[in-house]
């Protein structure tokens, strides 16, 4: 379906991580030539490790499933079952070139998302990632890696609805060793992915108009200087 000329997909099942890196690529490469509509992609992969472009070996401690190398910022990842991964084909040439924006704007659509379910998440200055808790509670429950070619994005978040958590263990998660990876699950919170992916769509909107914010301050930027 479409929502704001954007094309809103949901694959059902477990989608081959290698079959949506295809496709996600050939899709932005048809965005950036203005042959194919921008587009928001909601799945799940089966159990896999993924690494980004600053991924360390060492980081990798067990690689009890596929590994795969990504063009997406980041380190180690996992994606599984029980886990919602979005990824977004957008052309920031007509919402804004800045990557920072994007990534801000990309972060407060998955915590409002996750305070819809009463899930209290945050962003955290100088980590990757969305988080709940403090303290000894305090615990990663979504990851953002993205990719921008020719001002195209790729690759986008997942956010633990009800992985198996002992599947994060084949890995030091996003590097970040000290602090734990919960979901909404282990938080006694049922979310159901397709709960999940409404409360997402109905918060597009805001998260639309954080870009379109940023392109008018790019624009004003331009103007004064």
């Amino acid at each position: 379906m479409l929502i704001h000329d954007i094309e809103w997909r949901v694959s059902p099942g477990l989608t081959p991580y290698a079959d949506s890196l295809a496709e996600m690529e050939a899709r932005a490469a048809a965005v950036g030539a203005g042959e194919a509509r921008e587009l928001v992609w909601l799945l799940e992969h089966p159990p896999i490790y993924t690494a980004g472009t600053s991924a360390d070996p060492a980081e990798l401690i067990d690689p009890r499933f596929p590994v795969f190398d990504t063009g997406r910022g980041g380190r180690y990842t996992y994606h599984g079952p029980g886990q919602r991964v979005g990824y977004l084909v957008l052309d920031l040439n007509k919402r804004g070139r800045d990557v920072r924006c994007f990534v801000h704007a990309l972060e407060q659509w998955l915590i409002a998302t996750l305070g819809d379910f009463g899930i209290a998440a945050r962003a955290e200055p100088g980590r990757v990632g969305i988080w709940t808790g403090h303290g000894a509670a305090e615990a990663k429950i979504g990851a953002i890696g993205v990719r921008v070619k020719r001002w195209v994005t790729l690759h986008g978040f997942s956010v633990n609805l009800d992985p198996d958590l002992t599947h994060f263990g084949g890995i030091v998660p996003c590097g970040l060793p000290d602090f734990a990876v919960t979901s909404a699950g282990a938080l006694g919170v049922p979310v159901p992915p397709a709960a999940f992916d409404t409360a997402l769509a109905a918060r597009l909107p805001d998260f639309l108009d954080q870009l379109a914010q940023s392109t008018k301050r790019l624009e004003q930027s331009v103007i004064t200087d």
